[in-house]
């Protein structure tokens, strides 16, 4: 018989490890609030006022001397500033390329679609144009009943001026004049 640890009826149950588990989005959220904040001329504005102030109790300020001339707690603070801030913002940079990647992507995909269906679309307008080169246009109709006419009324003289005498012969044949691009309709 199994143990109730081997039953393979149920889902396991996760393993609780030590160490300290992050969400990795919310940790990118976050690095990246601090490293938009960081770039700020506000920012730059309150530190520079909370470092005068720093200095200027430090100096002037006899009686609340927490960190004498060298300022050594001022640079610690700025180490330490500057130790947590860069990595925050090369986090905010590498998510940054990530989502720029993904758009590149799929701006490439899409520039693709585009093109293929352009394309297709050329291949389909040449071939209506291939197909549309041997229709009869209007223009050739009226051609052709305007010649039709004509060869009737000459007839028709003929006849009334001379009944007796033959039929003429039919006009040559004319070649084909250039058509438009207007379609019977």
């Amino acid at each position: 018989m199994r143990s109730r640890g081997e039953d393979l009826s149920r889902p396991r149950r996760p393993r609780r490890s030590l160490g300290i588990h992050y969400d990795p989005e919310a940790f990118g959220e976050f690095s990246e609030a601090i490293a938009r904040n960081l770039g700020t001329a506000r920012f730059l504005v309150i530190q520079t006022v909370v470092v005068i102030i720093w200095i200027f109790i430090n100096v002037v300020v006899i009686t609340l001397r927490w960190d004498p001339y060298p300022f050594i707690l001022l640079n610690l603070a700025f180490s330490t500033q500057a130790a947590y801030a860069a990595p925050l913002i090369l986090l905010a940079q590498n998510r940054q390329e990530l989502r720029d990647r993904s758009q590149t992507e799929t701006d490439r995909r899409v520039a693709e679609r585009t093109q293929a269906d352009a394309e297709f679309l050329a291949r389909e307008i040449a071939s209506v144009r291939l197909a549309l080169g041997d229709m009869v246009t209007t223009e050739d109709l009226d051609d052709r009943l305007q010649r039709l006419g004509d060869s009737i009324e000459k007839l028709s003289q003929q006849l009334a001026t001379d009944p007796t005498a033959p039929a003429p012969a039919p006009p040559p044949a004319q070649p084909d004049e250039p058509r438009s691009r207007r379609a019977v309709g």
